[in-house]
């Protein structure tokens, strides 16, 4: 079933065939048509979510991490904003992911609260994103959630959002090379790559 989408680029997360059947629109016959569905769908999502005000804490929530990715693919796909319940060649165990990312939001509250453990801004936004593409909690789209979840809350308190690299990281190219391997070495204990990408 899977023949029509083409290969999966690489070190994207594949969708098994149950996941593929939530698939909304009938018009997609090719990876074009679901890259270009998808893009429409973030648009959408980022207009409405930039366009709201909010807090760090509030933004730091598990049903907003749930709310987004729905946001950002709802139009696409039926389990948008649904946690996984198979497994991945990354990511954590289906059953762990609840947990996991209620834990990374509290968590989340005291990185952000300098006065507390004195690191800044960009140091816990680069944990907050790194953690949760780790946990990976949903089928598909978790950098693309993780990345916008994070800019909404370096923007929150009138921040900059992170450029990524300053050129796509969803195409395969330099740029998103650059960007899984900062996401390894952060895997190995070392934020510092993630820390210079997300500001190039």
């Amino acid at each position: 079933m899977t023949d029509w989408l083409g290969p999966d680029p690489a070190d994207s997360t594949p969708l098994d065939e149950d996941e593929l059947v939530g698939l909304i629109p009938s018009w997609i016959a090719t990876r074009d048509d679901l890259n270009r569905a998808e893009r429409d769908n973030i648009l959408a999502a980022q207009i409405k979510w930039n366009g709201r005000r909010s807090t760090v804490a509030a933004l730091l929530d598990d049903l907003v991490a749930r709310r987004l990715h729905r946001d950002m693919f709802g139009r696409v796909w039926r389990w948008a904003g649904t946690y996984r319940s198979t497994e991945r060649n990354v990511g954590i165990a289906p059953g762990r992911i609840a947990v996991a990312t209620r834990d990374l939001m509290e968590n989340a509250k005291y990185w952000f609260e300098p006065s507390i453990t004195g690191d800044d801004t960009d140091a816990a936004a680069c944990r907050f994103h790194h953690r949760l593409v780790q946990i990976h909690p949903f089928p598909n789209g978790n950098g693309r959630q993780a990345r916008l979840h994070t800019d909404l809350i370096l923007a929150a308190p009138g921040g900059a959002p992170f450029t990524w690299g300053s050129s796509s990281i969803d195409d395969i190219g330099t740029t998103r090379r650059a960007y899984v391997e900062a996401l390894r070495s952060a895997d190995r204990g070392d934020l510092q790559p993630l820390a210079v990408f997300v500001r190039s």
